[in-house]
């Protein structure tokens, strides 16, 4: 969805007075029943800066289109029953805060800024997983005849091998238009904040939890396309981003290590499946939130 260039003149006139001008309320853009107003984007700004601490212009695109996909999520997760997980709920704001949520809801007040709004927002997205984790679960199948021809690959060649230690940061692409200012933003994150911080907040993929840590995997567990591209780099080092279909995906490189094979193969196996249904999970998510926007109206208002 391309915002016009009227909507960045908007925000430039919206944000230059945001801290010490009372703002008319003004409806947007609409979406089915769902509606975002100038105060909706102004809050959600603002509460990405308590979050990261970015520059305003920096947030202005992403504020508005990650209000469309909550939206959209919302929309969608009306024609469902989806239980609230008050468990993930609260470790995902652990997470976020340093395991001192109070000082998170300290900012928030700080701010003028409503956290429980933001408390059901998480709430949302968590929702939101399970949706997609009920609607392809059954569609996520693996074939372990394949698995079992990666194994047999590896056995044959179980002398020295080498294990890297990597984390993720993948981000969904709306279309191709807006790759530059993705791949910029992220670029910056990282080296404000930091890889995991910024993996935390803005990474898609079900790592994001864990901080972008995909954990200790095998040079034989790799693709091709990306074994080529982590043995290459230096501990410590973060890729280029890497062109996936729909999303980019930028990989560091936590350690790596030699060590003579003694792996439980079943294990190995368990992981190898797991990692490629996550693959799998990640792909039906950014599709199916595609989906959503080619079929909902979204209405500039």
């Amino acid at each position: 969805m391309k915002v016009n260039f009227i909507f960045f003149i908007f925000f430039f006139f919206l944000f230059s007075t945001i801290s010490k001008a009372k703002i008319e309320t003004k409806i947007i853009l609409k979406i089915g029943n769902e509606i975002v107003t100038n105060f909706d984007i102004k809050n959600e700004i603002i509460t990405l800066l308590v979050l990261a601490e970015e520059n305003i212009n920096q947030l202005k695109k992403r504020a508005l289109q990650s209000l469309i996909d909550n939206k959209l999520k919302k929309i969608e997760l009306a024609k469902y029953s989806i239980e609230n997980n008050t468990l993930q709920v609260n470790n995902y704001l652990n997470s976020i805060s340093s395991n001192n949520i109070q000082v998170l809801k300290s900012k928030f007040k700080q701010n003028n800024l409503d956290f429980n709004s933001f408390e059901k927002r998480v709430e949302s997205q968590i929702k939101w997983q399970s949706l997609i984790f009920q609607l392809y679960s059954k569609k996520i199948q693996i074939d372990e005849n394949l698995i079992d021809e990666e194994l047999k690959s590896f056995l044959k060649n179980k002398n020295n091998k080498i294990a890297y230690k990597i984390s993720e940061i993948e981000i969904d692409l709306e279309d191709d238009n807006n790759k530059i200012d993705a791949v910029s933003f992220i670029k910056e994150q990282i080296k404000t904040n930091g890889f995991g911080s910024a993996a935390l907040k803005y990474s898609t993929s079900s790592s994001a939890i864990n901080r972008g840590d995909l954990g200790w995997i095998n040079a034989n567990s790799l693709t091709d396309e990306i074994l080529l591209i982590v043995k290459n780099m230096k501990i410590g080092e973060i890729s280029k981003p890497i062109n996936k279909k729909n999303s980019i995906m930028f990989l560091k490189l936590d350690d790596k290590k030699v060590s003579e094979v003694e792996m439980d193969m079943n294990k190995l196996k368990t992981e190898l499946i797991k990692k490629k249904q996550n693959e799998l999970f990640n792909l039906y998510s950014q599709s199916h939130l595609s989906k959503l926007r080619n079929n909902n109206i979204i209405e500039y208002k």
